[in-house]
């Protein structure tokens, strides 16, 4: 697979040959599934929580004695099976952070990176710059790249100057190739990558 290399003027520079072992053949969703699943998991909050027993209010005096009433025996107010009391096993606050294998990880980006280019919406520049800290600069260059919506820039190191630019444009994120995820790039309409950054990611995903 080769794909065309442009330059910020979207004019062709180059081309870069993409080995088939890492982009080519089956597309394996249930990686991409997996990873995509992971990743929402591990920015839930998990800030609920129900009262026990032990918190609700109410006395913690015995309503009557234990034997002679005819009644069911109790020990306070407060107990699970009488309304407004303590919740059994109820949910608390926690994480639902896990891990996935390494090989997974890996295999996902490869799928979805795949994926994109399969679908022709990666586009390959030669540098992503721009020469002031300005919205206006970095939203007329992704105009030209033929970008609009949802984006995804990757870069070796991305540059501050263009980073501090496109912070404040809707839907758009820049990230380092070595912290991309696999939902990174499939929550995105076009993948804007330098060279530099997809030879790397190639290399490290092969």
């Amino acid at each position: 697979m080769t794909v065309d290399v442009v330059n910020a003027q979207n004019e062709k520079v180059g081309s870069l040959e993409l080995r088939d072992e890492v982009f080519g053949g089956r597309i394996k969703t249930d990686l991409i599934h997996e990873s995509v699943v992971r990743a929402n998991a591990a920015e839930r909050r998990g800030t609920h929580a129900t009262k026990t027993r032990a918190l609700v209010s109410g006395s913690g005096k015995k309503p009557w004695r234990q034997k002679g009433t005819g009644r069911a025996r109790v020990g306070e107010i407060r107990n699970p099976l009488w309304r407004k009391g303590g919740t059994v096993f109820g949910p608390q606050p926690r994480s639902y952070e896990y891990q996935l294998p390494k090989k997974v990880e890996k295999g996902a980006l490869r799928a979805a990176l795949a994926q994109k280019l399969r679908d022709q919406q990666v586009v390959v520049v030669d540098a992503l710059s721009v020469s002031e800290i300005k919205t206006k600069a970095a939203a007329e260059m992704l105009r030209r790249l033929g970008v609009d919506g949802k984006a995804l820039l990757v870069d070796v190191k991305p540059e501050d100057t263009l980073a501090l630019s496109v912070r404040n444009i809707e839907g758009v994120r820049f990230v380092p190739s070595g912290r991309v995820s696999a939902r990174d790039v499939m929550d995105t309409r076009r993948v804007v990558v330098t060279r530099a950054a997809l030879e790397r990611l190639q290399a490290a995903l092969g």
